[in-house]
């Protein structure tokens, strides 16, 4: 399983330098260039960076779905089960939730995302799931893709993850956290580690090259 890397400090890094020299530019030309690289590496960080405060658990709205309620704990933690119960409005139209997870780690790297249909407790208005936690979690995000009686579907929300779990120990923007010590001190956690956002920063680069060549 391929891991999807966020975004790292070498992004911060290479926006900074392109500012300055859009700041301080030597002629027109060169100040366009580097405006987009600014905004192109710009754009790369925002598409591949978490919304959100580390720390702060998420939800999102589910009145007019047929969800009437969930039920999950606060917090996750590795190695254990995280489970869901999900209550529907008693006059639903939904056949089939399925609940689309993701865990991120403490390294910097987000799994891709895993599907799993729900299961029917017997009465048709509640079902459960769980996941297995991984090691070194940082936190769990979510959505549902609902299937209804006349064969429609859709997401809730329509894109992205609409909940996130933070674990009972977590590492994340140079902080730690969580009521939790145990993963602080792992090798590895906290280092600087070439994701997605050093290999985009490289591609903006390397087309500012080429263009100051065509000069």
């Amino acid at each position: 399983m391929s891991p999807i890397w966020t975004m790292d400090k070498q992004v911060e890094s290479v926006v900074s330098r392109a500012a300055v020299d859009f700041i301080c530019p030597l002629n027109l030309a060169s100040n366009m260039r580097q405006l987009l690289v600014l905004l192109t590496v710009a754009m790369l960080a925002l598409s591949v960076s978490g919304a959100g405060e580390s720390g702060i658990n998420q939800t999102t709205s589910t009145e007019g779905t047929g969800i009437d309620s969930l039920s999950y704990a606060d917090i996750v933690r590795e190695n254990t089960e995280f489970e869901i119960t999900v209550a529907l409005d008693s006059d639903h139209d939904i056949t089939k939730i399925e609940w689309v997870t993701q865990v991120c780690i403490n390294t910097g790297i987000c799994w891709p995302p895993q599907t799993q249909e729900l299961v029917d407790t017997g009465d048709g208005q509640t079902f459960t799931g769980s996941i297995t936690v991984d090691d070194y979690a940082t936190y769990t995000n979510w959505r549902f893709d609902i299937t209804r009686s006349d064969d429609s579907s859709e997401s809730v929300p329509e894109s992205g993850f609409g909940w996130k779990v933070w674990s009972d120990c977590w590492y994340d923007n140079e902080t730690w956290g969580g009521p939790s010590t145990d993963c602080q001190g792992v090798e590895g956690v906290g280092s600087l580690l070439p994701g997605f956002a050093a290999p985009a920063a490289a591609a903006a680069i390397g087309m500012a090259a080429l263009m100051a060549r065509r000069d």
